[in-house]
């Protein structure tokens, strides 16, 4: 072998060990799926089994693909957690439900508390879910939580929640030693039922072309708590104010800590919400410190001279920033579209 082939030979090699490299990187970094099958069929039968089953601290994401059923089990995601992507073949056949709620009694004797009855806890980040419906079905019988999430980068694609009182906790740093925790949420063609404060937490989220729905009996949509000094609350973009409350019966928002920030982009609202709009929760102080505003709402509901004094109606230019990549894209540049790839 002369000097010239046994170079192309090395030349060749080297080439040859790179593709390999690459293709064994791309797939240690693929991540893995994981079956969720009541039947039995698929690598688990619980939800929390193939939770359980993911490594921790890794950043490859795992997929759990669930199998249609109704999977009645309390699931949490652990904060150590690689990231989920929890996937259901579509809404309706699709369901994780509980039935807590926080007046009932633990082994102690105490009550488990709001936050205690939650049906899904996610601690994690980076977690994602399309196609399911979380449920809490305990009833009207007070706070009842149907998902609880303190992670960041958390989001959801048609997915329904479904509750009565607090179905949705966005909880965010409400209750952490360290304020400056981020907590971004986002919900794409959602659906969110409820009665009192079922949206609220001190998390930052974006519904995007949600609906919004106030059952019989309903009195605010929302309570956020969000923390002082964050620029975004709670944005509602495009969405579907509905539902069969009675004509005028329901508040947008209240502020359940006093620097609540709950803000309306061209959403259709009904005449289930009261034409004042906000309520400062009978706390005058609040009318100071929160943020509630709206930008081009549309329908019967949305009668902008009849809004609380202390309310906002955003210009045009103030809209602006209400865009959900400048919500959500933090230090980090969060790309919240890639979740669910």
């Amino acid at each position: 072998m002369n000097i010239s082939d046994f170079y192309k030979k090395i030349k060749f090699l080297s080439y040859f060990s790179v593709v390999v490299i690459s293709l064994l990187s791309f797939k240690m970094n693929e991540g893995k799926t994981i079956i969720v099958s009541k039947d039995g069929k698929g690598n688990f039968t619980t939800i929390q089994e193939a939770i359980n089953s993911v490594e921790e601290g890794k950043k490859v994401r795992t997929k759990i693909i669930v199998k249609p059923g109704t999977y009645r089990e309390k699931i949490t995601v652990d904060a150590a957690k690689s990231p989920i992507s929890l996937i259901g073949e579509n809404t309706e056949n699709t369901i994780l439900v509980y039935g807590d709620y926080a007046s009932k009694q633990n082994a102690e004797g105490k009550n488990i508390g709001t936050t205690g009855s939650s049906s899904v806890f996610i601690f994690s980040d980076d977690f994602s879910a399309k196609n399911i419906t979380f449920q809490n079905d305990a009833g009207p019988v007070g706070q009842a939580v149907a998902v609880l999430t303190t992670g960041d980068r958390i989001a959801f694609e048609n997915c329904k929640f479904l509750g009565f009182q607090d179905t949705l906790y966005t909880k965010g740093a409400q209750d952490a030693l360290d304020k400056t925790k981020v907590s971004r949420n986002y919900f794409k063609n959602c659906y969110i039922e409820g009665t009192t404060d079922y949206i609220f937490g001190a998390g930052t989220a974006v519904f995007e072309n949600c609906t919004i729905y106030s059952k019989k009996n309903a009195s605010f949509v929302t309570a956020a708590s969000t923390i002082e000094g964050n620029e975004f609350g709670y944005v509602f973009i495009n969405c579907n104010l509905t539902g069969d409350a009675d004509a005028n019966s329901v508040y947008l928002g209240r502020p359940w800590r006093p620097f609540a920030k709950t803000v309306y982009l061209n959403c259709a609202i009904d005449s289930t919400i009261k034409p004042e709009g906000w309520h400062n929760w009978s706390k005058p102080d609040a009318e100071k410190t929160t943020f509630y505003a709206e930008y081009n709402s549309k329908g019967s509901g949305a009668n902008s001279e009849k809004r609380v004094s202390w309310s906002h109606q955003l210009t045009k230019e103030q809209s602006k920033k209400y865009t959900s990549k400048n919500i959500l894209k933090g230090k980090d540049n969060w790309n919240f579209n890639r979740s669910f790839k």
